[in-house]
């Protein structure tokens, strides 16, 4: 387990401005149960701050026959689309929400070439408002798989998230195992994969980055 590069300066920042609310509460707040309430509410803040931040150390299984789930968190979509951005083909559509509480770091669903990356700046709907796919801020990824399969992946802000934090390029080889991005706070990761391609999931399925296998090619 280890702390991800994105959460270093809220770190730093919850350091700095935690210990100068606490000082300034021993030093001049003359009721102890306000002092160590303080206390304790800044331990349980900070503490959940460092849960956001985590990395789990995790080996993913390379598999050009698997579609991977992009990031942890529950499985809340299962559906038919056609996906008008880049593919203009009907897709199967899976969703998943992550929580506050699930890690946010996210990995590459198939291996293969990154072939489109794009940037839409949006607004804030819930992550499982169904508008938030197509009109909330997010990042979107096309890879073509070695066996010719190309899948499309959202990282989607949600109410609290403001960060989307995208490490894809165009024409980049990338493999399961690496680190697509990392989004702060609640969001969604939308996956459209090939009409052709096997299920292996269901809904409210409790899903991990790396290692659930959304679907077969």
């Amino acid at each position: 387990m280890k702390i991800h590069k994105e959460g270093y300066l809220i770190i730093l920042s919850s350091i700095i401005i935690l210990s100068g609310i606490n000082f300034i509460s021993f030093s001049l707040i003359n009721f102890p149960t306000i002092t160590y309430l303080l206390l304790c509410i800044s331990i349980i803040f900070f503490g959940l701050i460092l849960n956001f931040f985590r990395v789990p150390l995790r080996k993913v299984k390379i598999n050009n026959d698997h579609i991977l789930a992009p990031s942890d968190g529950k499985l809340v979509v299962i559906e038919n689309i056609y996906e008008a951005e880049y593919l203009n083909t009907e897709c199967i559509q899976l969703s998943i929400f992550m929580s506050p509480l699930n890690v946010h770091k996210q990995w590459y669903p198939i291996n293969g070439t990154i072939e489109y990356v794009k940037y839409h700046p949006g607004k804030y709907y819930v992550a499982w408002h169904p508008k938030s796919s197509t009109e909330n801020e997010r990042s979107t990824i096309v890879i073509t798989g070695n066996k010719g399969e190309k899948v499309l992946f959202r990282q989607i802000a949600g109410a609290v998230a403001r960060r989307i934090c995208n490490y894809s390029s165009v024409n980049n080889k990338v493999s399961q195992s690496d680190e697509a991005g990392f989004i702060k706070f609640g969001s969604r990761i939308d996956v459209l994969i090939p009409k052709s391609a096997s299920i292996k999931v269901n809904i409210n399925d409790k899903i991990i980055g790396g290692k659930t296998i959304l679907a077969t090619i």
